[in-house]
């Protein structure tokens, strides 16, 4: 914002719940963890208690939320304003996990709590009302249809990633 209101450039800030989606290859991160865990027959690992709540985010919404806003920046009303883009919908780790493993047919799999996570915000999702208000935005993936797509993703890419060598060349 600062750059707005020194030298008046068209910009807006935005903020997301916690993004997922195919082509995020950090595995300790929640969601690409537990799908890998899921595919490898495996417990998912759960760092925190579990009851820690967050607004997750499917990265096709959030690429279409930044293009519209993008799109609206000349107009005024929109140039130095701050955007919330989430689902509004509150969803606890182990229900997260929960879903997953039900989404993959892996209910059998228990979840391993290490109840490790300190200084952690205990619920962190998001008002997105103005975002719906001024630019007549919504997500359009529910949850379960963005984690179905990721898991997709992760299946095509993990199993033609198991068929590689350490060189990255096919055996």
């Amino acid at each position: 914002l600062s750059y707005f209101y020194t030298y008046g450039l068209p910009v807006a800030v935005t903020r997301c719940g916690n993004l997922f989606g195919g082509g995020d290859l950090n595995f300790n991160r929640l969601v690409p963890g537990t799908i890998r865990s899921a595919l490898n027959n495996e417990a998912p690992i759960i760092r925190s208690d579990g009851t820690f709540i967050r607004d997750y985010f499917y990265v096709r919404d959030a690429v279409a939320a930044y293009l519209q806003l993008a799109k609206r920046l000349p107009d005024a009303a929109f140039t130095g304003q701050a955007f919330n883009f989430g689902t509004e919908t509150p969803v606890s780790v182990l229900d997260l996990v929960d879903r997953i493993l039900k989404l993959m047919g892996r209910e059998a799999l228990v979840p391993k709590v290490l109840n490790e996570a300190n200084h952690e915000i205990p619920k962190q999702y998001l008002d997105c009302s103005k975002a719906k208000r001024m630019m007549r935005w919504e997500p359009k993936y529910a949850l379960d249809e963005g984690l179905l797509e990721t898991i997709g993703w992760y299946g095509e890419y993990l199993g033609s990633a198991n068929s590689l060598n350490s060189a990255g060349t096919e055996v």
